[in-house]
């Protein structure tokens, strides 16, 4: 049973998912957030790589998926959570994991329907489709959705997973409630 790490980077909160593909069940494994400390900035991305890399150790997932770089209007904002990707990425090819990219619209088309959706709307979604017992918080959620895009994306396993009931897929392939 395939298990995916989906990771939405970042220099402060790292958000982490791991689902497992199972048939055409996909299951939910852990979810959450990595904090780092308010340290030198090298020490944080140390801190990413590390938190990373026990958690890749624990989990033993085969694969990577994570959210590309989006232009900011602050260039050091956008430097800073490239080097926050390149720790994550760093992580998991030391550890031998293939890893894809997809984009903030590329994931949230999947998992709600639309490009453009609000944050609330992937962190239901994902509450909904992995039958999770409470909402994730957004970090966790942006990348259990990065995770389950990967899935989709891939058709890793059985390209005909079923959806939880009351879940249909879109002609567009993104997925909504009834």
């Amino acid at each position: 049973m395939p298990r995916i790490l989906g990771i939405d980077p970042g220099s402060r909160k790292t958000g982490f998912g791991i689902i497992e593909l199972d048939g055409k069940k996909i299951k939910h494994v852990i979810n959450g957030r990595l904090m780092v400390g308010d340290g030198e900035f090298a020490d944080r991305l140390k801190q990413i790589f590390e938190g990373l890399t026990d958690l890749i150790d624990r989990y033993q997932p085969e694969m990577m998926a994570i959210e590309k770089v989006f232009l900011h209007k602050n260039a050091d904002s956008a430097l800073k959570l490239g080097q926050a990707r390149g720790a994550a990425i760093c992580a998991a090819v030391s550890k031998d994991l293939a890893v894809a990219e997809y984009s903030a619209t590329q994931i949230k088309k999947a998992v709600v329907g639309n490009g453009h959706a609000k944050k609330d709307q992937v962190q239901y979604m994902m509450s909904v489709i992995l039958s999770l017992p409470e909402v994730p918080e957004e970090d966790a959620a942006d990348a259990l959705a990065c995770a389950l895009t990967h899935a989709n994306h891939a058709s890793i396993g059985n390209p005909q997973r079923k959806l939880p009931e009351g879940m249909r897929t879109s002609r567009r392939g993104g997925r909504y409630s009834r």
